[in-house]
Formats: C-alpha cells, sequence, structure tokens
C-alpha cells in the first residue's frame, strides 16, 4: 500500500549521480545536440567539460540532459526572478475621506494627496462621508465629488461613477498612467537627485523640501493615509457640536 509520509517535493532538477536512467538525449555546452548516448557516457562528458549533467526534460523518453554549469545556472535565475519581482506592478488603491461641507483649505489639501497618489499609478477610492441632516443632501456629495474628478481628470479618470453606500457617497478614480510606467519614472528620478546630490553635497534645504514633496516621506512624518485619517477626524469633532445644535 502506498502512503505518502509528508515533507516537501523538491522542484529541483536532477543533476550527476542523482539521475537514473539507462540513456538520455543530450545537448552540449552551447546547446548542440549530441543525440541519444548512454547516462555513462554523459557523466564523462560532463566530467571531461567540468560541468554538470542536468536533466531538462524529465518527462520526455528518454529525459533530456545538458551540460552546463549548474552553479552559475541557479544563480543568473535568481536574478532573473528577482528583477522581475522589482518590476512587477501592484495594484493599489487608496482612500480619500471628504465631508460634503469641506473647508477650502482641506480641500486643496486632500487633492494635493489624491494628484500624488495618481502619479504613482495607484487607483484611489474617494469616499463622502455623511452625517446628520447632511445625509437628506447627497447632492453636495455629488458635486464635490465631480468638482475633483474634473479637477485631476490630466491625471486620472472615473473608474467607478459615485454611487451612494449607506451614509457614504463612493467614487473610484483611476490614473491614466500605468503603475510600471510610474515606477520606472520614480526610479529615473531618484537616479537623477543621486547624481545631482552627489555632484553638489552643498544642496540646498530647499531642494531637500522639494523631494519630500514630490513624494518622499522623511522620518517622523506620517503617510498620506494618516493624514487623511487624522483630517477627518479632526473635521468631524469640530463639526459634531455645530450638528447637536441644529437637531436641537
Amino acid at each position: 500500500m502506498w502512503c505518502y509520509r509528508g515533507g516537501s517535493i523538491s522542484t529541483e532538477p536532477r543533476i550527476n549521480d542523482r539521475i537514473r536512467v539507462p540513456e538520455v538525449r543530450l545537448v552540449g555546452p552551447s546547446g548542440e545536440q549530441v543525440g541519444i548516448v548512454p547516462l555513462a557516457k554523459a557523466l564523462e562528458l560532463a566530467q571531461e567539460y567540468d560541468l554538470d549533467l542536468v536533466e531538462v526534460a524529465a518527462s520526455a523518453r528518454p529525459p533530456v540532459c545538458k551540460l552546463m554549469d549548474y552553479g552559475k545556472f541557479k544563480y543568473e535565475s535568481a536574478m532573473k526572478a528577482r528583477e522581475a519581482r522589482k518590476n512587477q506592478a501592484h495594484t493599489v488603491i487608496k482612500e480619500m475621506k471628504l465631508r460634503p461641507k469641506i473647508d477650502p483649505h482641506d480641500y486643496d489639501t486632500k487633492k494635493g494627496h489624491v494628484v500624488r497618489f495618481l502619479k504613482q499609478g495607484d487607483k484611489v477610492k474617494i469616499t463622502i462621508m455623511f452625517r446628520g441632516r447632511e445625509q437628506s443632501r447627497p447632492e453636495l456629495g455629488y458635486r464635490l465629488l465631480q468638482r475633483l474628478a474634473t479637477d485631476v481628470e490630466d491625471l486620472g479618470f472615473i473608474e467607478s461613477n459615485p454611487k451612494q453606500d449607506g451614509r457614504n457617497m463612493i467614487m473610484v478614480l483611476g490614473p491614466h498612467k500605468k503603475k510600471t510606467e510610474a515606477m520606472a519614472e520614480a526610479r529615473e528620478a531618484q537616479a537623477a537627485r543621486k547624481a545631482e546630490a552627489k555632484a553638489n553635497p552643498g544642496r540646498s534645504q530647499n531642494a531637500a523640501d522639494d523631494d519630500i514633496a514630490d513624494g518622499e516621506i522623511a522620518d517622523g512624518e506620517i503617510t498620506e493615509d494618516e493624514a487623511a485619517e487624522g483630517e477627518s477626524t479632526e473635521a468631524e469633532s469640530a463639526e459634531a457640536p455645530a450638528e447637536a445644535s441644529a437637531e436641537a
């Protein structure tokens, strides 16, 4: 009776003495076809070239093996996989919360966050939060969302139209720029800043401030989401007494 004892299944190809077949279809170091040879002959050639005999197609009949430097092959494969992960774009949805009667200064601040997110190639979920009697005026939230979409139309578009969700109204903005393009531009800008800093060690504080304004977060600075959440909490606390008075 067959019994599975657990443990991980190795995905590594068999090499050298771990290959257990009478003959193999051999491929040379430069990719040339050697032909079907006995396993002993293939191992002898591997030793002669100071290379490894690596099984590259175990399901073939006979299995296909290649002469190569397996250590170098593994290293190059790992570097390629690392570079692919580095350039991989992950879809990120940022969130920004606003109130229907938002102060002009707060609106400009949060619009700046939305602009930054879109420049980074991220989607932005805009949430209008209604409180108390504001729920009877959904058109205020709709107009605010349309205004924001118009203000950032050069960077993003309305991916999901405004819709009511309980006490909130939600709209999703999508960036015109792809995430991969934004990442490439950010790396180029970072490389340019490093080159400039190296060429001019005495760069002014104003230039450093510009870097932070472009999206870098200095030590001790909160992120955009934290700032947005803090502003939303402050706005709710400030407006709560006014609503209580109005309802009274």
